[in-house]
Protein backbone atom coordinates (compact mmCIF):
# COMPACT_ATOMS: atom_id res chain seq x y z
CA UNK A 1 0.00 0.00 0.00
CA UNK A 2 1.62 3.52 -0.81
CA UNK A 3 1.98 5.90 2.16
CA UNK A 4 2.48 8.96 0.03
CA UNK A 5 -0.20 11.44 1.32
CA UNK A 6 -2.49 12.61 -1.43
CA UNK A 7 -1.78 16.10 -2.95
CA UNK A 8 -4.20 18.72 -2.00
CA UNK A 9 -6.34 20.32 -4.70
CA UNK A 10 -5.56 24.11 -4.23
CA UNK A 11 -8.44 26.63 -4.22
CA UNK A 12 -8.59 29.92 -6.19
CA UNK A 13 -6.34 32.97 -5.24
CA UNK A 14 -9.75 34.99 -5.19
CA UNK A 15 -11.33 32.71 -2.85
CA UNK A 16 -8.35 32.58 -0.71
CA UNK A 17 -7.83 36.05 -0.19
CA UNK A 18 -11.37 37.07 -0.36
CA UNK A 19 -12.81 39.19 2.71
CA UNK A 20 -16.08 38.35 5.07
CA UNK A 21 -19.04 40.70 4.84
CA UNK A 22 -18.82 41.35 8.73
CA UNK A 23 -22.61 42.29 9.06
CA UNK A 24 -23.06 38.85 8.29
CA UNK A 25 -20.92 37.63 10.49
CA UNK A 26 -22.29 39.73 13.70
CA UNK A 27 -25.46 38.70 12.41
CA UNK A 28 -24.72 34.68 12.37
CA UNK A 29 -23.12 34.82 15.83
CA UNK A 30 -26.19 36.88 17.05
CA UNK A 31 -28.69 34.17 15.24
CA UNK A 32 -26.29 31.51 17.05
CA UNK A 33 -26.59 33.68 20.86
CA UNK A 34 -30.63 33.56 20.06
CA UNK A 35 -31.28 30.01 18.81
CA UNK A 36 -29.15 29.36 22.62
CA UNK A 37 -31.85 30.95 24.60
CA UNK A 38 -30.26 34.81 24.63
CA UNK A 39 -32.32 37.65 23.73
CA UNK A 40 -30.04 39.95 21.22
CA UNK A 41 -31.48 42.75 19.41
CA UNK A 42 -30.28 42.52 16.05
CA UNK A 43 -29.50 46.17 14.33
CA UNK A 44 -26.33 44.93 11.93
CA UNK A 45 -28.35 43.99 8.83
CA UNK A 46 -30.38 46.12 6.68
CA UNK A 47 -33.28 43.99 6.16
CA UNK A 48 -36.79 45.60 6.47
CA UNK A 49 -39.20 44.46 9.49
CA UNK A 50 -41.82 44.83 7.01
CA UNK A 51 -41.58 41.98 4.86
CA UNK A 52 -42.78 42.43 0.78
CA UNK A 53 -46.24 44.20 0.70
CA UNK A 54 -49.40 41.76 0.79
CA UNK A 55 -50.04 42.09 -2.90
CA UNK A 56 -47.17 40.36 -3.82
CA UNK A 57 -47.27 37.75 -1.20
CA UNK A 58 -50.53 37.12 -2.46
CA UNK A 59 -49.42 37.14 -6.00
CA UNK A 60 -46.89 34.78 -5.02
CA UNK A 61 -49.22 31.76 -3.38
CA UNK A 62 -51.67 32.48 -6.43
CA UNK A 63 -48.65 31.45 -8.69
CA UNK A 64 -47.75 27.86 -6.95
CA UNK A 65 -51.05 26.51 -8.37
CA UNK A 66 -49.38 23.82 -10.07
CA UNK A 67 -49.20 25.72 -13.45
CA UNK A 68 -45.98 25.53 -15.06
CA UNK A 69 -43.29 28.48 -14.21
CA UNK A 70 -40.16 28.35 -17.28
CA UNK A 71 -36.81 29.89 -17.45
CA UNK A 72 -37.70 33.52 -18.81
CA UNK A 73 -35.29 35.44 -21.12
CA UNK A 74 -32.24 36.28 -19.49
CA UNK A 75 -32.93 39.56 -19.32
CA UNK A 76 -36.32 38.51 -17.72
CA UNK A 77 -39.60 38.64 -18.17
CA UNK A 78 -40.86 41.36 -20.37
CA UNK A 79 -43.67 42.73 -17.88
CA UNK A 80 -41.86 43.17 -15.40
CA UNK A 81 -38.91 45.25 -17.33
CA UNK A 82 -41.95 47.29 -18.59
CA UNK A 83 -43.42 48.03 -15.34
CA UNK A 84 -39.83 49.10 -14.10
CA UNK A 85 -39.45 51.39 -17.19
CA UNK A 86 -42.86 53.12 -16.19
CA UNK A 87 -41.44 52.91 -12.30
CA UNK A 88 -38.74 55.58 -13.89
CA UNK A 89 -41.21 57.71 -15.51
CA UNK A 90 -43.81 57.84 -13.24
CA UNK A 91 -41.09 58.53 -10.28
CA UNK A 92 -38.23 59.90 -11.56
CA UNK A 93 -39.49 61.75 -14.74
CA UNK A 94 -36.79 59.76 -17.06
CA UNK A 95 -37.59 57.61 -19.93
CA UNK A 96 -36.07 54.50 -19.89
CA UNK A 97 -36.19 51.45 -22.73
CA UNK A 98 -37.14 48.77 -21.20
CA UNK A 99 -34.52 46.69 -23.65
CA UNK A 100 -32.04 48.54 -21.16
CA UNK A 101 -33.30 46.80 -18.06
CA UNK A 102 -32.08 43.42 -16.97
CA UNK A 103 -33.57 41.30 -13.93
CA UNK A 104 -31.55 39.97 -11.88
CA UNK A 105 -31.24 37.74 -8.83
CA UNK A 106 -30.85 40.40 -6.30
CA UNK A 107 -29.07 43.37 -6.62
CA UNK A 108 -25.76 41.82 -6.01
CA UNK A 109 -26.27 40.07 -8.97
CA UNK A 110 -26.56 43.20 -10.66
CA UNK A 111 -23.23 44.44 -9.69
CA UNK A 112 -21.44 41.12 -10.12
CA UNK A 113 -22.95 41.72 -13.80
CA UNK A 114 -21.47 45.37 -13.96
CA UNK A 115 -18.18 44.37 -12.78
CA UNK A 116 -17.92 41.21 -15.07
CA UNK A 117 -18.78 43.76 -18.23
CA UNK A 118 -16.47 46.74 -17.36
CA UNK A 119 -13.56 45.63 -15.28
CA UNK A 120 -10.52 43.85 -16.58
CA UNK A 121 -7.23 42.16 -14.86
CA UNK A 122 -5.07 45.48 -14.12
CA UNK A 123 -8.11 48.19 -14.40
CA UNK A 124 -8.61 50.96 -11.59
CA UNK A 125 -11.65 51.02 -9.80
CA UNK A 126 -12.43 54.71 -7.85
CA UNK A 127 -15.08 53.88 -4.67
CA UNK A 128 -15.58 55.95 -1.61
CA UNK A 129 -14.29 54.73 1.55
CA UNK A 130 -16.62 54.00 3.24
CA UNK A 131 -18.62 51.87 1.39
CA UNK A 132 -20.65 48.86 0.58
CA UNK A 133 -18.00 45.97 1.20
CA UNK A 134 -18.89 43.73 -1.86
CA UNK A 135 -17.86 46.39 -4.41
CA UNK A 136 -14.72 46.02 -3.61
CA UNK A 137 -14.63 42.29 -3.66
CA UNK A 138 -16.06 41.47 -7.09
CA UNK A 139 -13.35 44.26 -8.52
CA UNK A 140 -10.69 42.20 -7.10
CA UNK A 141 -12.49 38.74 -8.03
CA UNK A 142 -11.91 40.04 -11.95
CA UNK A 143 -8.21 41.14 -11.32
CA UNK A 144 -9.04 45.04 -10.87
CA UNK A 145 -7.63 47.21 -8.18
CA UNK A 146 -10.09 49.02 -6.16
CA UNK A 147 -8.71 52.69 -5.40
CA UNK A 148 -10.00 53.86 -2.24
CA UNK A 149 -10.69 57.82 -1.88
CA UNK A 150 -11.00 58.68 2.04
CA UNK A 151 -14.30 60.39 2.54
CA UNK A 152 -15.24 62.63 5.28
CA UNK A 153 -18.93 64.10 6.77
CA UNK A 154 -17.31 67.76 5.26
CA UNK A 155 -18.65 65.57 1.96
CA UNK A 156 -21.25 63.50 3.69
CA UNK A 157 -18.99 60.83 2.81
CA UNK A 158 -19.00 60.88 -1.14
CA UNK A 159 -16.90 61.33 -3.18
CA UNK A 160 -16.75 64.46 -5.28
CA UNK A 161 -15.31 65.37 -8.76
CA UNK A 162 -12.30 66.78 -7.49
CA UNK A 163 -10.94 63.48 -5.04
CA UNK A 164 -12.28 61.52 -8.19
CA UNK A 165 -9.54 63.51 -10.56
CA UNK A 166 -6.95 63.55 -7.81
CA UNK A 167 -6.75 59.60 -7.47
CA UNK A 168 -7.34 59.04 -11.44
CA UNK A 169 -4.39 57.31 -13.35
CA UNK A 170 -4.46 56.00 -17.31
CA UNK A 171 -5.29 52.71 -15.49
CA UNK A 172 -8.89 53.68 -14.41
CA UNK A 173 -11.81 52.20 -15.58
CA UNK A 174 -14.88 52.95 -13.53
CA UNK A 175 -16.15 55.28 -10.72
CA UNK A 176 -18.35 53.42 -8.35
CA UNK A 177 -21.04 55.33 -6.65
CA UNK A 178 -23.65 54.12 -4.30
CA UNK A 179 -26.33 57.00 -3.41
CA UNK A 180 -27.86 56.90 -0.65
CA UNK A 181 -24.92 55.06 0.63
CA UNK A 182 -24.37 52.08 2.94
CA UNK A 183 -23.09 52.55 6.03
CA UNK A 184 -23.95 56.03 5.66
CA UNK A 185 -27.28 56.41 5.04
CA UNK A 186 -26.19 59.73 3.12
CA UNK A 187 -27.65 61.12 -0.74
CA UNK A 188 -24.97 62.56 -2.96
CA UNK A 189 -25.77 66.14 -4.43
CA UNK A 190 -27.21 65.71 -7.58
CA UNK A 191 -24.42 68.57 -9.23
CA UNK A 192 -21.42 66.46 -7.51
CA UNK A 193 -23.15 63.34 -8.99
CA UNK A 194 -23.51 65.27 -12.36
CA UNK A 195 -19.41 66.50 -12.00
CA UNK A 196 -18.62 63.26 -11.20
CA UNK A 197 -20.11 61.56 -14.11
CA UNK A 198 -19.24 64.13 -16.46
CA UNK A 199 -15.45 63.97 -15.50
CA UNK A 200 -15.78 60.12 -15.82
CA UNK A 201 -17.42 60.11 -19.15
CA UNK A 202 -15.28 62.76 -20.43
CA UNK A 203 -12.33 60.05 -19.92
CA UNK A 204 -13.91 57.22 -21.06
CA UNK A 205 -14.32 55.54 -18.14
CA UNK A 206 -17.55 53.45 -17.09
CA UNK A 207 -20.04 55.19 -14.51
CA UNK A 208 -21.82 52.32 -12.11
CA UNK A 209 -23.95 53.50 -9.87
CA UNK A 210 -25.56 51.56 -7.05
CA UNK A 211 -29.24 53.26 -6.63
CA UNK A 212 -30.65 50.71 -4.29
CA UNK A 213 -31.54 52.97 -1.53
CA UNK A 214 -33.00 55.52 -4.22
CA UNK A 215 -36.61 55.44 -3.00
CA UNK A 216 -36.44 55.70 0.29
CA UNK A 217 -34.12 58.89 0.34
CA UNK A 218 -35.86 62.29 1.61
CA UNK A 219 -37.56 64.49 -0.81
CA UNK A 220 -36.02 67.32 -1.63
CA UNK A 221 -36.68 71.07 -0.34
CA UNK A 222 -38.84 71.59 -3.05
CA UNK A 223 -40.82 68.25 -2.49
CA UNK A 224 -39.50 66.24 -5.67
CA UNK A 225 -38.18 63.05 -5.15
CA UNK A 226 -34.30 62.92 -5.15
CA UNK A 227 -32.88 62.43 -8.62
CA UNK A 228 -31.51 58.85 -10.12
CA UNK A 229 -28.20 59.75 -12.18
CA UNK A 230 -30.06 58.40 -15.23
CA UNK A 231 -31.51 62.27 -15.41
CA UNK A 232 -27.98 63.60 -16.03
CA UNK A 233 -25.93 60.58 -17.43
CA UNK A 234 -28.85 58.21 -19.75
CA UNK A 235 -25.44 55.96 -20.30
CA UNK A 236 -24.85 54.87 -16.76
CA UNK A 237 -24.84 51.60 -15.26
CA UNK A 238 -27.85 51.88 -13.08
CA UNK A 239 -28.22 49.10 -10.23
CA UNK A 240 -31.10 48.64 -7.80
CA UNK A 241 -33.35 46.00 -5.71
CA UNK A 242 -36.41 45.14 -4.81
CA UNK A 243 -34.79 44.05 -1.21
CA UNK A 244 -35.23 47.95 0.25
CA UNK A 245 -37.89 50.31 -0.52
CA UNK A 246 -40.37 46.85 -1.68
CA UNK A 247 -39.03 44.84 1.62
CA UNK A 248 -38.37 41.77 -0.31
CA UNK A 249 -34.63 41.13 0.98
CA UNK A 250 -35.14 36.97 0.80
CA UNK A 251 -37.13 37.28 -2.71
CA UNK A 252 -33.36 37.95 -3.86
CA UNK A 253 -34.76 39.96 -7.05
CA UNK A 254 -32.84 42.65 -8.75
CA UNK A 255 -32.47 45.33 -11.51
CA UNK A 256 -29.86 47.07 -14.09
CA UNK A 257 -30.73 49.82 -16.20
CA UNK A 258 -27.81 49.51 -18.97
CA UNK A 259 -26.22 51.31 -21.77
CA UNK A 260 -27.57 50.50 -25.28
CA UNK A 261 -24.20 49.00 -26.31
CA UNK A 262 -23.89 46.40 -23.89
CA UNK A 263 -26.83 45.10 -24.09
CA UNK A 264 -25.86 41.84 -26.07
CA UNK A 265 -22.93 41.10 -23.84
CA UNK A 266 -24.47 41.21 -20.80
CA UNK A 267 -27.00 39.00 -22.07
CA UNK A 268 -24.31 36.52 -23.01
CA UNK A 269 -22.53 36.85 -19.30
CA UNK A 270 -26.13 36.72 -17.75
CA UNK A 271 -27.25 33.48 -19.35
CA UNK A 272 -23.90 31.62 -18.03
CA UNK A 273 -23.76 33.10 -14.93
CA UNK A 274 -27.42 32.14 -13.50
CA UNK A 275 -29.75 32.07 -16.73
CA UNK A 276 -32.78 34.00 -15.32
CA UNK A 277 -33.93 35.33 -12.17
CA UNK A 278 -36.22 32.83 -10.45
CA UNK A 279 -39.53 32.56 -12.50
CA UNK A 280 -42.59 33.25 -10.27
CA UNK A 281 -40.66 35.95 -8.06
CA UNK A 282 -40.85 38.02 -10.95
CA UNK A 283 -44.25 37.67 -11.42
CA UNK A 284 -44.94 38.57 -8.37
CA UNK A 285 -43.05 41.55 -8.59
CA UNK A 286 -45.46 42.64 -11.14
CA UNK A 287 -47.62 43.49 -8.03
CA UNK A 288 -45.06 45.89 -6.58
CA UNK A 289 -45.87 48.68 -9.20
CA UNK A 290 -49.66 48.85 -8.58
CA UNK A 291 -51.18 52.19 -6.65
CA UNK A 292 -51.96 49.76 -3.55
CA UNK A 293 -48.57 49.05 -3.41
CA UNK A 294 -46.76 51.93 -4.10
CA UNK A 295 -48.96 53.75 -1.39
CA UNK A 296 -48.26 50.85 1.17
CA UNK A 297 -44.72 51.42 0.56
CA UNK A 298 -44.32 55.47 0.83
CA UNK A 299 -46.58 54.73 4.77
CA UNK A 300 -43.21 52.47 5.36
CA UNK A 301 -40.94 55.03 4.24
CA UNK A 302 -42.73 57.50 7.17
CA UNK A 303 -42.48 55.32 9.27
CA UNK A 304 -38.65 54.48 8.77
CA UNK A 305 -38.30 58.51 8.83
CA UNK A 306 -39.93 58.30 12.34
CA UNK A 307 -37.27 55.25 13.31
CA UNK A 308 -34.36 57.74 12.34
CA UNK A 309 -35.37 60.51 14.44
CA UNK A 310 -35.41 57.89 17.59
CA UNK A 311 -32.16 56.65 16.69
CA UNK A 312 -30.06 59.89 15.66
CA UNK A 313 -31.89 61.15 19.14
CA UNK A 314 -31.02 58.00 21.31
CA UNK A 315 -27.37 57.80 19.97
CA UNK A 316 -27.31 61.65 20.85
CA UNK A 317 -28.25 60.90 24.00
CA UNK A 318 -26.35 58.19 25.15
CA UNK A 319 -22.54 60.13 23.44
CA UNK A 320 -22.60 58.21 20.39
CA UNK A 321 -22.90 60.94 17.55
CA UNK A 322 -23.72 60.51 14.16
CA UNK A 323 -21.46 62.57 12.03
CA UNK A 324 -23.94 63.26 9.12
CA UNK A 325 -27.01 62.48 9.78
CA UNK A 326 -28.64 60.10 7.31
CA UNK A 327 -31.10 61.42 4.47
CA UNK A 328 -31.50 58.12 2.62
CA UNK A 329 -30.85 54.89 3.80
CA UNK A 330 -31.66 53.25 7.34
CA UNK A 331 -28.36 53.31 8.17
CA UNK A 332 -26.66 55.72 11.08
CA UNK A 333 -23.01 56.12 11.15
CA UNK A 334 -21.95 56.66 14.38
CA UNK A 335 -18.51 57.33 16.23
CA UNK A 336 -17.16 55.44 19.27
CA UNK A 337 -13.86 57.00 19.68
CA UNK A 338 -15.17 58.43 23.12
CA UNK A 339 -15.60 55.15 24.60
CA UNK A 340 -12.15 54.67 24.18
CA UNK A 341 -12.50 51.02 22.19
CA UNK A 342 -12.24 50.36 18.58
CA UNK A 343 -15.27 49.63 16.69
CA UNK A 344 -14.49 46.06 16.52
CA UNK A 345 -13.57 45.30 19.90
CA UNK A 346 -16.76 48.03 20.38
CA UNK A 347 -19.21 45.94 18.43
CA UNK A 348 -17.73 42.37 19.94
CA UNK A 349 -18.28 44.05 23.73
CA UNK A 350 -21.72 45.46 22.52
CA UNK A 351 -22.71 41.55 21.58
CA UNK A 352 -21.30 39.82 23.68
CA UNK A 353 -22.10 42.35 26.68
CA UNK A 354 -25.48 44.49 25.75
CA UNK A 355 -26.68 41.75 23.71
CA UNK A 356 -26.77 44.14 20.36
CA UNK A 357 -25.30 43.12 17.15
CA UNK A 358 -23.97 46.37 14.91
CA UNK A 359 -21.23 46.23 12.57
CA UNK A 360 -18.09 47.72 12.74
CA UNK A 361 -16.62 49.76 10.33
CA UNK A 362 -13.89 47.74 9.52
CA UNK A 363 -16.72 46.71 6.95
CA UNK A 364 -16.77 49.23 5.22
CA UNK A 365 -12.85 50.74 4.19
CA UNK A 366 -9.83 51.53 5.59
CA UNK A 367 -10.92 55.99 6.55
CA UNK A 368 -13.12 54.97 9.50
CA UNK A 369 -12.49 51.32 9.99
CA UNK A 370 -11.67 51.86 13.42
CA UNK A 371 -13.51 54.75 14.76
CA UNK A 372 -17.43 54.29 13.60
CA UNK A 373 -19.89 51.59 13.46
CA UNK A 374 -23.06 51.03 11.94
CA UNK A 375 -26.49 50.60 13.30
CA UNK A 376 -29.18 49.50 10.61
CA UNK A 377 -32.60 51.19 12.06
CA UNK A 378 -34.87 48.85 9.65
CA UNK A 379 -35.70 46.96 13.01
CA UNK A 380 -39.22 47.83 14.50
CA UNK A 381 -39.06 50.65 16.98
CA UNK A 382 -39.74 48.25 20.02
CA UNK A 383 -36.35 46.84 19.07
CA UNK A 384 -34.79 49.95 18.45
CA UNK A 385 -35.74 51.38 21.71
CA UNK A 386 -35.01 48.29 23.62
CA UNK A 387 -30.97 48.29 21.94
CA UNK A 388 -30.93 51.74 22.37
CA UNK A 389 -31.57 51.37 26.29
CA UNK A 390 -29.09 48.43 26.08
CA UNK A 391 -26.57 50.33 24.16
CA UNK A 392 -26.94 53.35 26.85
CA UNK A 393 -26.02 51.10 29.61
CA UNK A 394 -22.76 49.78 27.96
CA UNK A 395 -21.85 52.81 27.00
CA UNK A 396 -22.14 53.79 30.33
CA UNK A 397 -20.23 51.14 32.20
CA UNK A 398 -17.02 52.02 29.92
CA UNK A 399 -17.22 55.53 31.27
Amino acid sequence: MNDTAMPVPKMSKRAIESQPFRAMVFGEKADEMIRSGVSVIKLSLGEPDFGAPPAVRDAMRELYDGRPLPYTAAFGLPQLREAIAGFYRDRHQVDVDPRRVIITAGGSTALLLSVAATVDPGDEVIVADPSYPCNRELVRSFGGRVVDVPTSAATRFHLTPESVDAHWSDRTKAVMITSPSNPTGTTIAFDVLRGICDLARSRGAWRIVDETYLDLADREPDGSEVRTVLACDPDAIVLNSFSKFFGMTGWRLGWAVLPEDMLHAVDDLATNYFLCAHTPTQYAALACFTPETLGVCEQRRQELLGRRRLVVDGLRRIGLPVDVEPNGAFYAYFSVESTGLDAWTFCERALDEAHVALTPGRDFGEATADTHVRLSYAASREALEEGLDRLGAFVASLR
